[in-house]
C-alpha cells in the first residue's frame, strides 16, 4: 500500500452509519432519503487566511468540520456525509492523528460519515464538502425574508473576533471571558438543531462567517430589502464585559465574523414561539432588528431615534 492511502486508512477510515460505499473506491455511494433535497456546500481553510499555524490540531479537525456543518445548518438540513481534501506540507502523524481525533469527534456529535476525499503535498490547506438533507421545499434561503419580517440572531456573535485579536496579542481580554472567546474561535458550534427547528419560524437565515452586518446583507440583497438593524437591541454585554475597549467591541459584533452564529429573519407573529424555542434550548435567541421595502441589498444600523450610525467595518472580504 503507497504511504498517501496507508495514512488515509490509518487516520480517516472510521466505520460509517449511513453510506452504502466509503472511502477505498473511485466514489462514495449514499442513498438520500425519501422526500428530501440534497444540500450540498464547501468550504476550505487556508493556513494563515483562516486561521493561525499553531492552532490546536484537535481543535483544527473540530473546526474543519463544523464550519461546514453551519452551512448546512443555515439552510435547516440535516447533516449527513462529508468528503476531506487535505494539502500538507508534510506528513506528521501525531499532527494527523490529533486532527483526525478533533475531525471525528465533531462527526460522532453531529451524526456525519466521512465517505472519502483526498491528499496532496502543498501549503496546509483543509476543503471539506458537507451534504445534507431537508424536506423538500423546506430549506431556509436567503430569499426568504420580507417586509416586516424581525431580524434575529443566535448566540453571542463577537467573541471570536476577541479572541483572534487576543490570540495575536492586540488586545488582553479579562480572564473570565479569555477561554469563551478562545473556544469561540477554535471550536464553534454549529446550530444545526436550531436550523432544523427554523423550518416552520423563519423564513430566511444564514450563518455569521464573514461578520454580522456583511452577512445581513448577503439576505437583504437576495430578498430586494433593506435590513435595519438596531443598535440598543445587539447583544453587547457579553462582550462589555470581556473588553472595555468599546470600538474593539464594536468591530467584533458587527464585523467580526467566524461566530457561525445564525442570523434568521421571522415574522412577528413567531415571536413567541422564537421565545419558547431559545428556552427549551437554552440558546439566547436576539431580535435586533427588521426588514424595510426599498435600498434592496442595503443594511443600516441605527439609534434609538431611528437615525442611522457609522460604521466604519461591516465583515471580512478574502480578496479586499
Amino acid at each position: 500500500m503507497s504511504p498517501e492511502f496507508e495514512l488515509i486508512r490509518r487516520h480517516f477510515v472510521r466505520p460509517m452509519r449511513g453510506a452504502a460505499l466509503g472511502p477505498g473506491d473511485d466514489c462514495a455511494l449514499v442513498s438520500p432519503s425519501a422526500g428530501c433535497e440534497l444540500a450540498v456546500t464547501s468550504d476550505m481553510l487556508v493556513s494563515g487566511t483562516h486561521f493561525l499555524p499553531d492552532t490546536d490540531p484537535r481543535r483544527l479537525g473540530w473546526k474543519t468540520l463544523a464550519v461546514n456543518l453551519s452551512d448546512l445548518a443555515a439552510m435547516g438540513a440535516t447533516p449527513r456525509w462529508v468528503t476531506l481534501a487535505l494539502s500538507l506540507p508534510q506528513v506528521n502523524d501525531d499532527w494527523l492523528a490529533a486532527f483526525a481525533d478533533g475531525f471525528f469527534d465533531c462527526a460522532y456529535i453531529y451524526g456525519v460519515d466521512l465517505i472519502g476525499g483526498d491528499t496532496t503535498r502543498g501549503p496546509l490547506t483543509l476543503c471539506v464538502t458537507a451534504f445534507g438533507e431537508v424536506a423538500t421545499g423546506k430549506a431556509l434561503r436567503r430569499s426568504g425574508a420580507h417586509v416586516g419580517d424581525d431580524i434575529w440572531v443566535s448566540g453571542q456573535p463577537g467573541r471570536a473576533a476577541l479572541g483572534l485579536a487576543d490570540a495575536l496579542g492586540r488586545l488582553r481580554l479579562k480572564n473570565a471571558c479569555r477561554d469563551e472567546c478562545i473556544a469561540a474561535l477554535e471550536k464553534p458550534l454549529p446550530q444545526v438543531a436550531l436550523g432544523r427547528a427554523l423550518h416552520d419560524l423563519a423564513g430566511a437565515a444564514i450563518d455569521v462567517s464573514d461578520g454580522l452586518l456583511a452577512d445581513l446583507g448577503h439576505i437583504a440583497a437576495a430578498s430586494g430589502l433593506h435590513a435595519v438593524v438596531e443598535d440598543a437591541a445587539l447583544p453587547w454585554p457579553a462582550l462589555r464585559a470581556a473588553c472595555d475597549d468599546e470600538a474593539t467591541v464594536r468591530r467584533a459584533l458587527l464585523a467580526g465574523g467566524d461566530d457561525y452564529e445564525l442570523l434568521f429573519c421571522a415574522p412577528r407573529s413567531a415571536h413567541d414561539a422564537l421565545r419558547r424555542l431559545s428556552d427549551s434550548m437554552s440558546l439566547p435567541l436576539t431580535r435586533i432588528g427588521a426588514m424595510r421595502a426599498g435600498g434592496a441589498g442595503d443594511v443600516s444600523l441605527v439609534d434609538a431615534q431611528g437615525c442611522e450610525l457609522p460604521v466604519a467595518h461591516r465583515g471580512y472580504d478574502h480578496f479586499s
